[in-house]
């Protein structure tokens, strides 16, 4: 298995965990992966929540939350360490200037499209920008904005299929359709990355997520152009995700009926494990009083069915009659808590028997 460069960053293994938000992704799970080769990534969403006893107010303790979960995680690591970033924040720009200011190595920017992330960059910046984008149209305009505005390109560019857990960037009707599978859409993304590698002379790796679950899954869309795969899904259910038991719980009791998609309330769709509360959304029982926290620009508490933040918090604390989790499409595979070496061991193992059995 080959390493992934990203500029003058290199990863043992192109395995890289993704973002999960609220409290789901912190330094301890990535710590854990970053200590095995690959890359560890922080979610900031909701992080003020976690972190609320430190501040006067939510926005700040989103700064010192996120602050002090980089410096965790560093504490534990010589690896890579990301954040993982939603553009539908509003205190997104704290967010970014916070993680650069503390010399995190990678920003992923996802949740809609992070036109004018560069803008961000300081004399002293050290950290990479990472698109996460669904389609080749997507990561054509970033790199010519980003070209023409900031004369920067994407040190890596994250495509994220429909199978992928949490937040899609598709509209329902899309979900399903083969056309929109992450098979189909890394080759049109490695194309279009490639005019720009090619005409600026800059490597631009393209990474696969979504619903990648197995070491053969990584050989066959790594066959497609990718250069690696983001996996979120499989590691909830690990000794080190910071979740409560419950929440991985929730992973293992599920059947593959059980993941479904939902309409969120930051205006996108999204998968999910069915439960409780999500029945009593259903039911329409769950409608907001007010906005304590005004963490979203695309929600509005007099029209949505629950404060999406409020709810996943719960999740996290392992209160799923008040919540529920965000899951990719093969989370209900999961069967034990493992530790983060044993899955990323098998990954890798797995990897190299496909591997071997190709090349005979």
């Amino acid at each position: 298995m080959n390493t992934l460069k990203i500029g003058n960053l290199t990863a043992r293994l192109p395995i890289i965990q993704g973002g999960m938000g609220v409290g789901i992704s912190m330094s301890s799970l990535a710590s854990a992966v970053a200590n095995e080769g690959g890359i560890g990534v922080i979610s900031c969403a909701g992080i003020g929540l976690i972190y609320r006893h430190t501040a006067k107010d939510y926005m700040e303790a989103c700064i010192i939350g996120l602050r002090e979960e980089i410096r965790k995680a560093r504490e534990k690591t010589s690896g890579i360490i990301g954040v993982n970033i939603m553009m539908a924040l509003t205190n997104f720009s704290d967010m970014v200037k916070t993680a650069i200011a503390e010399k995190v190595d990678i920003i992923f920017a996802g949740a809609g499209l992070p036109m004018d992330l560069p803008k961000y960059i300081t004399p002293e910046c050290v950290t990479k920008l990472v698109p996460i984008v669904s389609s080749a149209r997507a990561a054509r305009i970033i790199c010519e904005k980003w070209k023409t505005l900031y004369d920067y390109l994407p040190d890596l560019v994250v495509v994220e299929g429909p199978k992928a857990g949490g937040h899609l960037g598709f509209k329902t009707n899309q979900i399903e359709d083969p056309d929109f599978s992450i098979e189909n859409l890394i080759p049109d993304v490695v194309r279009e990355v490639a005019i720009f590698e090619e005409k600026y002379n800059q490597e631009i790796p393209v990474i696969a997520a979504g619903g990648i679950y197995t070491g053969e899954d990584m050989y066959n869309i790594m066959q497609s152009g990718a250069k690696g795969v983001q996996i979120a899904s499989r590691f909830v259910t690990t000794n080190e995700c910071d979740a409560d038991i419950k929440f991985k719980e929730s992973y293992i009791k599920a059947s593959q009926d059980e993941v479904e998609i939902i309409q969120s309330p930051v205006g996108m769709p999204g998968r999910a494990l069915k439960g409780e509360f999500l029945e009593k959304v259903k039911q329409g029982l769950t409608a907001p009083k007010s906005c304590p926290y005004n963490c979203l620009h695309t929600c509005d508490y007099t029209k949505v069915p629950y404060c999406i933040i409020v709810t996943l918090y719960n999740a996290y604390l392992g209160k799923m009659d008040k919540g529920y989790a965000f899951a990719g499409s093969n989370a209900y595979r999961a069967t034990k808590i493992t530790s983060v070496k044993e899955i990323i061991d098998e990954l890798v193992s797995d990897y190299n028997r496909v591997e071997k059995l190709a090349l005979s």
